[in-house]
């Protein structure tokens, strides 16, 4: 018999992430990365850009992408999702 979950049964888990702001190079833009997530990375022209930008890069990062890796969902895949606060 296959057990199903229902949105009751899920645990709520909290994930905290730094933000890292780099100085402005020559061409004014402001890097930002997550260094706990390689890969999550991005830049603005303000920092608040460069901070929207990075955070999508995140979502991206984190958000499971079943076809291009090869799987297909199923009983033995568990999917996470993170949920930022701006």
């Amino acid at each position: 018999m296959a057990v199903g979950r229902d949105t009751a049964s899920l645990m709520d888990v909290s994930i905290d992430f730094t933000i890292a702001f780099e100085e402005p190079d020559e061409d004014a833009w402001i890097v930002a990365r997550v260094p706990e997530v390689p890969g999550a990375s991005s830049q603005g022209h303000a920092r608040e850009e460069a901070r929207d930008n990075v955070l999508d890069a995140l979502r991206t990062v984190l958000t499971p992408d079943d076809e291009l890796g090869g799987r297909q969902s199923g009983p033995d895949l568990e999917h996470l999702r993170f949920i930022v606060a701006a």
